[in-house]
């Protein structure tokens, strides 16, 4: 109970910081794409409760000061298809488990949001009616409008696509002006800057940039998604308390991908 009161103060707390600013939220809904590694913290595998819990506080925090919130979240943690089709695993078959591992991590963090009240919708796009409710875009643009944390999980259905091109896909259908990338550092960066001190952060950059650069923002395919739609992508740090809530208001480190006209 001690816990649970601990996250809803800081989810509390993080929503006061940007009111006392002065900020406003630049966008009303967002889609934050997060990686199934995220989940698992320093254990190398699997779900860290811990974690688990900072990252619903941080959507409690966006949630707090009104901002309508869905999210697609990787499954990495626990199964990834292409290295599963590499260990002799038929391709079709492992990107199916790595559905069903994001699903799980999808329940996982509706617990955790749930936990601290706030009411949170699973939506998996393969039917599994006994664990969570099928991905119907009316009514997933419906739970939006009413206030709920929508998560969407097993990616779009159909293997050889990504989470990553999953994220862009829900944001185009839910109407999102912005996607949110979640990761383990603050931007993005012409080389792994956790390997090269000397790597350099970009503030901003276009779709094609991105593309022309093979820079690891998201796949291709996502990347050229995301573009068609005018849709752009704000990589950040989830590791600092806050820092969502932050970004959201134009605080902070952060890198856009944005449409270059």
């Amino acid at each position: 109970m001690q816990d649970q009161e601990s996250l809803v103060a800081g989810s509390d707390e993080a929503g006061d910081r940007i009111h006392a600013s002065g900020s406003k939220p630049r966008y009303r809904r967002v889609l934050l794409k997060i990686s199934g590694e995220a989940l698992m913290g320093d254990l190398g595998f699997g779900l860290h409760p811990p974690t688990v819990r900072h990252i619903a506080r941080e959507i409690a925090a966006v949630h707090a000061i009104g901002v309508e919130v869905c999210l697609v979240v990787g499954g990495g943690n626990i199964f990834r298809g292409i290295q599963g089709s590499a260990e002799g695993v038929p391709r079709t078959t492992a990107d199916y488990m790595g559905m069903l591992a994001t699903v799980m991590n999808a329940l996982a963090l509706q617990a955790a949001l749930e936990s601290m009240e706030i009411f949170t919708r699973v939506a998996s796009a393969i039917p599994m009616d006994e664990v969570c409710e099928p991905y119907i875009w009316r009514r997933a643009v419906r739970h939006l409008e009413k206030g709920r944390v929508c998560i969407f999980a097993a990616g779009t259905g159909n293997p050889f696509f990504t989470t990553d091109t999953a994220a862009v896909l829900r944001a185009s259908e839910m109407a999102c002006e912005a996607i949110f990338k979640g990761t383990q550092v603050d931007g993005v960066y012409d080389k792994d800057p956790k390997l090269h001190p000397d790597a350099r952060r970009f503030d901003e950059m276009t779709h094609d940039e991105v593309l022309q650069k093979n820079l690891k923002v998201m796949d291709a395919s996502a990347i050229a998604l995301a573009r068609d739609n005018r849709l752009p992508i704000i990589v950040f740090s989830l590791r600092e308390p806050g820092r969502f809530a932050g970004v959201l208001s134009g605080q902070g480190t952060y890198s856009v991908v944005r449409n270059g006209d």
